[in-house]
């Protein structure tokens, strides 16, 4: 299933991937500022060893003051010394973190993520929550239940023979006669 969080006015349209460029691609067509975070793009941090954790944000800023770049990170719970941690060190929830700070950095109005509570704590994942604030779409997957129940008003769910697309809570959504009639239907 995907879980979305819809801001209503950039509702419109169908998204088809079918390329790698596909985030160049549908900046330029339709002037989205995608900001994306997966459990692969993690990678990237394991080949920047030598960087601490303010220089590695630092590069993908266009304002490169250290205290700018320290307010990233602390909102995904980076505080002190802590910033100052080189990339090769950090624990798999830390990267998540990281990548986080990445993605609101950029300021998007589109964010895709891909299981974005794996590897957290709860105190990380708390402070995730407050994507709730976030103003444009969030188009994401995740196991994690409590997350989409308080992420997500839009389910989309891909059935073998169709989609069910449905605005609601995602405890609404599994309560929901009408969608397991549908579910059966195209299974």
């Amino acid at each position: 299933s995907l879980f979305t969080k819809s801001d209503p006015i950039s509702n419109a349209g169908k998204v088809k991937i079918n390329s790698e460029n596909i985030y160049q691609a549908y900046s330029k067509a339709f002037g989205i500022n995608i900001g994306e975070w997966s459990n692969m793009i993690t990678k990237i941090m394991n080949k920047e060893k030598d960087l601490d954790l303010v220089d590695w944000l630092r590069q993908y800023s266009e304002e490169k003051d250290e205290q700018y770049i320290r307010g990233f990170l602390g909102k995904m719970l980076f505080t002190g010394e802590e910033v100052h941690k080189k990339c090769n060190v950090l624990s798999g929830g830390e990267k998540v973190r990281c990548m986080l700070s990445r993605a609101m950095l950029q300021n998007p109005n589109l964010l895709i993520l891909d299981d974005p509570t794996n590897h957290l704590d709860l105190e990380s994942i708390t402070a995730l929550n407050s994507l709730m604030d976030y103003k444009g779409t969030i188009l994401f997957s995740s196991h994690d239940h409590e997350f989409v129940n308080t992420i997500a008003n839009r389910i989309i769910e891909i059935r073998p023979k169709g989609i069910i697309d449905k605005l609601s809570t995602f405890d609404e959504y599994l309560s929901n006669e009408s969608v397991e009639q549908l579910r059966a239907q195209l299974a």
